[in-house]
């Protein structure tokens, strides 16, 4: 029988919950991002904290790395990016219009698609556009950067008090110590694989990328960084990348230099690096460099990444697999729990059909 009391202090925890989402909603995305990243790097902080006995300057450690991943990029964008951006002119896009035009001449369909979406009118604007949400991308007040600072500040206070906060979220949770370690442990593993694979690999490509770039004398570094974010968008990424190049080079230089970039974009980085090489990277990682024994598909890490970006955006590259990882964890627990009592199901129904 419930007491009096009890449905009391169930109101009340309600309600201060709910007083809580009502003043740190404007924080709730940059703190449940803070805590994910703090679960991927948990076994990284022990071991330095360990090494340095200090939770303190762990976390400071970890949280200048942090901030180098996320922050250094952003400022190098608003910055050199746009200059180069910036000497774009209206001429440049002339001389790709007609190299386009002329290419696709006479072609059905793609020819009256290119008469009226490919013209210096609507690429400027769209340059223009860009131009401008960067800029304000690259200004503090701006939601992503906002969000950014606001991950760093929660990373940096989770990790330095990540013991006594992994105890408490397994005491609320509404399940053993045991299962509640397993949910938690599934969620930190999972995320651990993807967060250090998604770094490595944008690093890998976005080298790549920017040692061809330098090669025909464009920004290595910046084309480098660039074609590194973009790759993290499953699918269309590198594209939004090679293609503007080669266009830009094959109405610059030659077509054969275009040619080539888009030749070695497609089959050295998304074919051979993306298909082949980021699976024994995550692999590598995985079974080499953290031991982990969690079961993970790498399909099934692409999907959640591709939907938590389509989504929440950046972010979803890490709330997506968090989610999913979350999902199959208290499923498995679920089935431990309740799964006996319908083993006959199938039969029955199998029954049933025939």
């Amino acid at each position: 029988m419930i007491r009096r009391s009890d449905s009391i202090i169930a109101i009340l925890f309600g309600l201060a919950l709910f007083g809580a989402y009502t003043i740190y909603q404007p924080f709730l995305l940059s703190m449940i991002v803070a805590l994910l990243l703090t679960m991927a790097t948990a076994n990284v902080h022990q071991k330095i904290s360990r090494h340095i006995n200090s939770d303190s300057f762990s976390s400071a450690i970890l949280t200048m790395l942090l901030f180098t991943i996320l922050f250094v990029p952003i400022i190098y964008f608003t910055t050199i990016g746009f200059q180069s951006i910036s000497l774009i002119d209206k001429e440049t896009i002339t001389r790709i219009t007609i190299k386009i035009n002329y290419a696709v001449d006479g072609v059905p369909l793609l020819d009256g698609w290119v008469q009226e979406h490919i013209n210096n009118d609507k690429i400027l604007d769209t340059i223009k556009t860009s131009m401008v949400t960067w800029t304000k991308a690259g200004t503090i007040g701006v939601d992503f950067v906002k969000n950014v600072f606001f991950v760093i500040i929660f990373y940096y206070v989770l990790n330095r008090y990540a013991e006594p906060l992994f105890a408490l979220m397994k005491q609320l949770l509404p399940v053993s110590d045991e299962e509640g370690s397993q949910i938690l442990t599934e969620i930190s593993s999972t995320m651990e694989i993807v967060f250090y694979s998604i770094v490595v690999t944008a690093i890998f490509e976005g080298m790549l990328f920017g040692i061809m770039a330098s090669f025909f004398s464009f920004n290595g570094l910046l084309f480098g960084m660039i074609y590194g974010f973009a790759s993290l968008i499953p699918l269309v990424g590198g594209a939004l990348v090679w293609i503007p190049v080669s266009l830009y080079t094959w109405s610059t230089f030659n077509a054969n230099t275009a040619i080539f970039i888009a030749s070695y974009s497609i089959i050295i980085i998304s074919i051979i690096a993306d298909t082949f090489i980021k699976p024994m990277i995550i692999k590598y990682i995985k079974d080499d460099v953290l031991h982990s024994s969690v079961k993970i598909n790498e399909l099934l890490i692409f999907f959640s990444i591709l939907a938590g970006m389509s989504s929440y955006g950046f972010w979803g590259m890490i709330l997506g697999p968090a989610i999913t990882s979350f999902l199959i964890a208290i499923y498995r627990v679920y089935i431990e729990l309740y799964g006996h009592k319908s083993h006959n199901v199938p039969m029955m129904r199998h029954h049933h059909l025939h």
